[in-house]
C-alpha cells in the first residue's frame, strides 16, 4: 500500500481545546478533519482543561521544538480540599471548611509562588521517574511519595488575583503567566500547603501558548464550518516564531540553505533564526554561529 498523498495543508492552527478530550484527541479528529496524518501539537493540556493549543500541520511539525515554552493560565484554586491528582478529577483525601479564611491571607501567601520557584511535579503527571511516568505509576498504585520526586526550577513570571469567592470552601481565581513545565495543579497543592488547609486546582484554562492567545483561537465547530465554505486559513511561521530572529537569502545562498549547507553571515545576532528567500517562502530554522549560518530545519530542501 503506498504512501498517502500529503493532503496540502500547511502551517498552524490555533485551536480551543474543549474540556474532556486529551490532547492527543484533539490531534486525532484534527487529522481526520484535514486528511492530514502529519499534525502535532505543542503543549499538553490535561483533559479537563480547557484553552490554547498550538497545532502544527504538515512540514510544521519540525517547527514545534521551536515554539516559544511561555505560557499563561487562569486557575480557579479551591481551599479546605485536597486529593489525590491536586485537581477536582482525582479522589479526595481530605475536606475541611475553611469559612475564616481571608483574601488577604491568601494573597499574602500567594506571594511566595512568584519568581523563579522550585517545584515538586504532582503525582499525577507526565514526568518520568525511573523510567516510568508518574500517572501510570499511581495509577498501579505505587505512586511515590512528593518528597521522593525531584523538583525543578520554573518561572512564575506573573501572578495576579482576580476574584474571591468566600465560603466554606472558598476559591481564589488568579492569572498566572510561567515557564514552560510549571504544574499549576502544584501551585494549587502547595498553596494550601503553606495556608493549612489543604487545596486543589478546581477549573483551568490556558488563555496563552507563546504568540498563540486564546482570544484569537478557533473552536472544533468553528474550524468545520469554514472547511465547509471554504474559508479556513492555517496561520503562517511567521506568527508561530515571531520571537526568533529573521534572516533573509536570496538567490544562490537560499539554493545553498536548502541543500543544507552552512552560509558566511554576520557575527550578530547569534542563535536560532528563521530563514526565509528574500520576497519568497519561508525555508525553515537556521542557527547563528561563528560567522555562519547553518540549517537546523529545512522545510524546502532542493
Amino acid at each position: 500500500m503506498g504512501k498517502r498523498a500529503p493532503s496540502g495543508w500547511e502551517g498552524f492552527l490555533n485551536l480551543a481545546k474543549p474540556a474532556g478530550p486529551s490532547s492527543g484527541d484533539c490531534v486525532y479528529r484534527l487529522r481526520r478533519l484535514l486528511g492530514e496524518r502529519r499534525i502535532g501539537h505543542g503543549g499538553t493540556l490535561d483533559p479537563g482543561v480547557r484553552g490554547v493549543l498550538p497545532v502544527a500541520v504538515g512540514t510544521a511539525t519540525r517547527l514545534l521544538n521551536y515554539l516559544p515554552g511561555g505560557k499563561a493560565y487562569r486557575a480557579v484554586v479551591r481551599l479546605g480540599v485536597r486529593t489525590d491528582t491536586d485537581d477536582l478529577e482525582g479522589a479526595v483525601l481530605s475536606a475541611a471548611p475553611v469559612p475564616e479564611l481571608a483574601r488577604q491571607t491568601v494573597e499574602e501567601a500567594l506571594a511566595a509562588f512568584r519568581g523563579e520557584i522550585a517545584q515538586t511535579p504532582p503525582r499525577y503527571s507526565a514526568v518520568r521517574q525511573g523510567g516510568k511516568r508518574l500517572y501510570d505509576l499511581a495509577r498501579a498504585g505505587r505512586a511515590p511519595d512528593l518528597a521522593d520526586i525531584p523538583s525543578r526550577q520554573v518561572v512564575i513570571a506573573a501572578l495576579t488575583v482576580v476574584a474571591w469567592h468566600p465560603g466554606e470552601f472558598p476559591e481564589i481565581v488568579f492569572d498566572v503567566e510561567c515557564s514552560a513545565g510549571t504544574y499549576i495543579r502544584a501551585i494549587a497543592r502547595d498553596l494550601g500547603e503553606k495556608l493549612g488547609c489543604g487545596a486543589t486546582l478546581a477549573a483551568l484554562v490556558r488563555t496563552r501558548a507563546g504568540h498563540f492567545r486564546l482570544a484569537d483561537s478557533l473552536d472544533f465547530e468553528t474550524i468545520e464550518a469554514q472547511l465547509a465554505s471554504g474559508n479556513l486559513r492555517l496561520l503562517g511561521p511567521e506568527t508561530a516564531l515571531a520571537h526568533l530572529p529573521t534572516v533573509q537569502l536570496a538567490g544562490a545562498e537560499a539554493r545553498a540553505f536548502r541543500c543544507g549547507r552552512a552560509l558566511p553571515q554576520p557575527e550578530e545576532p547569534t542563535g536560532i533564526c528563521q530563514v526565509w528567500q528574500w520576497e519568497g517562502p519561508f525555508l525553515g530554522i537556521g542557527r547563528l554561529e561563528g560567522g555562519l549560518l547553518h540549517p537546523t530545519a529545512v522545510l524546502m530542501p532542493a
